[in-house]
């Protein structure tokens, strides 16, 4: 060991510069820095949108690490433990550094990676950064965790936020750097398919774009969020869940630079700090009770009787937008085109799927965690469990969103509607027809197809579920 050996800096989802602080620390001790990606089993299992935009975050991030002279290394293997040693061995580094993340399974890996290294005589140090409060910080006044939001966010209002690191001003570069993986040999986009193109032009890429996108919203945008985020036709949200999910921008970026804008007084600004504290919320639940992910929150809903066939007709018609609810249709083809919905569309679309289908809500969950560029695996399951009925803090199981009637209040002029709906138009939006590109060849679909008749009227799914409810003694 001498005060020269490398320091492997491990990048995660933490695809940024500044306001990173195991890449600030590496930097601050002098030594060589090895910034390092690992393609390992836990990357394999993302779905194909979020497993293409990572691809696409690697490697801008290597162009930009290229540009300070340094580089991306990137392995790809089964095990991170077997590789971060190989590359120990390899470049003769005495500390490796980390981001931290908050699922059960990350944290078993990292846990069993900490201990394996430090066994070998290696430093293993994570870090804070995809989070502003430590899930485990925060607790109610008895020394318990938060199940329901406004309380949350009563208690962390106040607390102070860190500021945000700069970018080190220099990455020192070993003398002589390990082989590397060509990123292009890992495919990532490959389940995409023809779907990539589509969506390429709506990914805004890095830190820079993060950045940018930011200072765009607070200059325009924050004043008038708290009326304009309810509308899909408009302009109206920060669109940075995107960058968030790969932390090209971190929240402590977003938490104060929202704060500057309330202290100018632009009216919008508290309602996107509760949005940043939202998410905080969801990682807090999955940290306190990870079952979250994968079980129905509320133990009640164990035995309802939910559809489970992720193949029935009704459920493949929501998968192609084709519920006859217009709605709920376009809010899918946005997704199909983008990558990404509006927070109203989720909503609705989710409780069609859940209420007016009496469909399981792992069945949305699963194709969101295959569609989405901004998938994040908190907020993704405490949304479904919100919009099932089944959740923390959820929607009250007898509240059924009429889809109709959410049109008519929150896209009056169908702004939203005709820019993703083709069927019947005798001039559709571009938008609308890029839909077409990026589905599945099977599916058969194109925009002179007739529009269908809805799948459940909002009436007769209402009708039904308060009926399914009333039978399990909700």
């Amino acid at each position: 060991m001498t005060d020269k050996a490398p320091i492997l800096v491990w990048f995660r989802r933490d695809l940024r510069l500044s306001d990173h602080a195991a890449l600030n620390a590496a930097c601050d001790t002098g030594r060589p820095v090895i910034p390092v990606f690992l393609h390992d089993s836990l990357v394999d299992k993302l779905g194909a949108a979020p497993k293409w935009r990572l691809g696409l975050g690697i490697g801008h991030l290597d162009k930009v690490l290229q540009g300070r002279g340094s580089r991306m290394i990137l392995r790809r293997g089964e095990d991170a433990v077997e590789m971060l040693q190989t590359l120990v061995r390899q470049t003769g580094a005495t500390d490796v550094y980390w981001s931290r993340l908050y699922d059960p399974e990350t944290i078993a890996r990292d846990s069993r990676v900490k201990q394996t290294l430090k066994d070998a005589g290696v430093s293993a140090r994570s870090f804070g950064g995809h989070l502003m409060f430590e899930p485990w910080t925060v607790e109610t006044k008895t020394g318990g965790y938060y199940k329901v939001y406004t309380p949350f966010w009563n208690t962390v209002k106040s607390v102070g936020v860190d500021t945000p690191l700069p970018a080190p001003d220099a990455i020192p570069a070993p003398a002589s750097w390990p082989d590397s993986d060509d990123l292009g040999d890992w495919h990532m986009g490959a389940a995409m398919n023809r779907g990539a193109e589509v969506v390429r032009p709506f990914v805004q890429l890095g830190e820079q774009a993060a950045q940018e996108r930011l200072g765009r919203f607070i200059e325009a945008g924050v004043a008038q969020y708290k009326e304009n985020r309810d509308i899909p036709g408009k302009d109206g949200t920060s669109n940075l869940s995107e960058n968030l999910s790969l932390g090209e921008i971190s929240p402590h970026q977003c938490w104060h630079a929202g704060q500057r804008a309330l202290q100018e007084g632009k009216p919008g600004a508290e309602t996107f700090l509760k949005e940043l504290v939202w998410r905080e919320f969801a990682y807090h639940l999955m940290h306190h009770t990870p079952r979250i992910l994968d079980q129905n929150w509320r133990e009640e809903w164990q035995a309802f009787a939910w559809n489970e066939d992720p193949e029935h007709d009704d459920v493949l018609a929501w998968k192609k937008g084709r519920t006859g609810i217009p709605f709920v249709d376009a809010a899918m083809r946005e997704l199909y085109v983008t990558g990404r919905m509006h927070n109203r569309g989720r909503m609705i679309v989710a409780s069609y799927l859940t209420k007016h289908l009496l469909t399981h809500w792992r069945i949305g969950q699963h194709w969101f965690e295959d569609c989405l560029i901004d998938w994040d695996p908190a907020a993704n399951a405490m949304g479904w469990q919100w919009s099932a009925g089944s959740g923390p803090d959820a929607t009250p199981y007898f509240r059924v969103f009429n889809p109709e009637t959410q049109l008519d209040k929150f896209d009056k002029h169908r702004d939203y509607a005709n820019r993703w709906i083709a069927e019947g138009k005798s001039n559709p939006h571009k938008d609308a027809l890029k839909f077409f590109d990026a589905v599945p060849r099977h599916w058969k679909m194109t925009p002179t197809d007739r529009y269908p008749a809805p799948v459940v009227s909002p009436a007769d799914g209402r009708k039904r579920a308060l009926e399914a409810y009333e039978n399990r003694g909700f």
